[in-house]
């Protein structure tokens, strides 16, 4: 294994967390979470 191959393996594993993060930000089952967290700022004591 030569280091292009290295290169090639860390690039598309890179990717793959990449759009991995992209849906889970994205899914619909963690919406409600996070505009929760989004009001936090808002809310008063």
């Amino acid at each position: 294994m030569d280091v292009t191959t290295l290169r090639i393996a860390a690039t598309l594993a890179s990717f793959l967390t990449f759009v991995g993060i992209l849906v889970w930000a994205w899914s619909r089952k963690n919406a409600k979470a996070f505009d929760e967290a989004a009001r936090l700022p808002f809310e008063q004591d």
